[in-house]
């Protein structure tokens, strides 16, 4: 990998760029240094939410690693390679004149290349609360796929009542000693048939009407601090599963056709409505959110690339 300060000029043409650096951009950027391509990487940090992951343990290869450190070795895998990374950089925009991409970033600079891959994740909306942001990671989690069972005995809670969260709380139920499920409103708005089979498990509490004040503990949280009715209430928890909702990082992309929440639309070969622009990973609407998959894309869209770029 070329020194950070070692930049792509103003002008200078790239066969590739691949814009973030998660699962499905990492592996995007493998397989084009073993395709022998000319590429740079556009990315605000390596490993995405890969990182936020207390641990993981369905990543092929891993029985439990922690995700921090499934991150890094994500990185040290791409340190293996010679190519541009412009690490805490974002991108601005993308334009397409003729066959060419040009590429501005959020510090003015402006890269060209024959293809670009997007493959910036999605973010999960906050909660805003004190303690969100001191115990990411620490028994805060945004994935109860990823991290739940890490919880298995333990006393959590689920915040949000749609589809997302009820899919969470059906995971949990099965694992953890009880389950509060947080909802803001004054009903479940999930699918009839989850709401019933959450009703018949006996170790789940739902709260509705319920609004998180604070979330505490030392070096672990310990605790949730919720409003109901004008009363607050602290729920003892080891472990918080955030499910309000996702939300995809796509808004720089005006060229390509996206879907009603915002996810860029590909085919199955990672192919956006624009040629020689694809995407791959949680920024697009392939259904399952998953490290593994997203690498899978990953690889997909940069094959798709190569022979794209074999082609034009």
């Amino acid at each position: 990998m070329k020194d950070k300060y070692d930049l792509v000029k103003i002008g200078d043409m790239k066969d590739l760029i691949i814009i973030g650096a998660g699962p499905a951009g990492i592996t995007a950027a493998v397989y084009a240094a073993r395709k022998k391509l000319d590429f740079a990487v556009i990315s605000r940090d390596i490993g995405g939410q890969t990182a936020w992951s207390l641990e993981v343990e369905n990543y092929t290869g891993y029985q439990f690693i922690p995700g921090p450190e499934l991150a890094m070795k994500f990185r040290e895998h791409l340190e293996k390679f010679d190519f541009e990374l412009r690490e805490g950089e974002s991108v601005k925009t993308i334009e397409k004149t003729g066959q060419i991409f040009k590429v501005t970033t959020t510090k003015g600079d402006v890269l060209e290349s024959k293809a670009v891959i997007v493959a910036t994740g999605k973010r999960p909306k906050l909660l805003g609360v004190p303690g969100e942001g001191k115990f990411k990671g620490k028994g805060l989690t945004y994935c109860a796929t990823c991290d739940g069972p890490l919880f298995t005995g333990k006393n959590v809670a689920v915040i949000g009542g749609g589809n997302s969260g009820l899919d969470a709380t059906m995971q949990l139920m099965r694992l953890a000693k009880k389950v509060y499920l947080i909802n803001s409103v004054d009903k479940l708005t999930g699918d009839p048939i989850m709401q019933e089979r959450i009703a018949q498990a006996v170790n789940v509490e739902v709260i509705n009407s319920a609004k998180v004040l604070q979330i505490s503990g030392e070096q672990f949280v310990k605790a949730l601090k919720v409003e109901i009715n004008g009363q607050e209430r602290d729920l003892p928890v080891e472990g918080i599963f955030v499910e309000i909702g996702l939300v995809p990082n796509s808004k720089f992309v005006d060229l390509a056709e996206k879907n009603e929440r915002g996810e860029i639309v590909v085919n199955a070969a990672a192919e956006t409505s624009v040629e020689g622009l694809f995407a791959a990973g949680d920024v697009t609407n392939v259904p399952e959110k998953q490290i593994i998959v997203a690498g899978g894309e990953g690889a997909k869209a940069t094959l798709t690339a190569f022979k794209y770029l074999s082609t034009h």
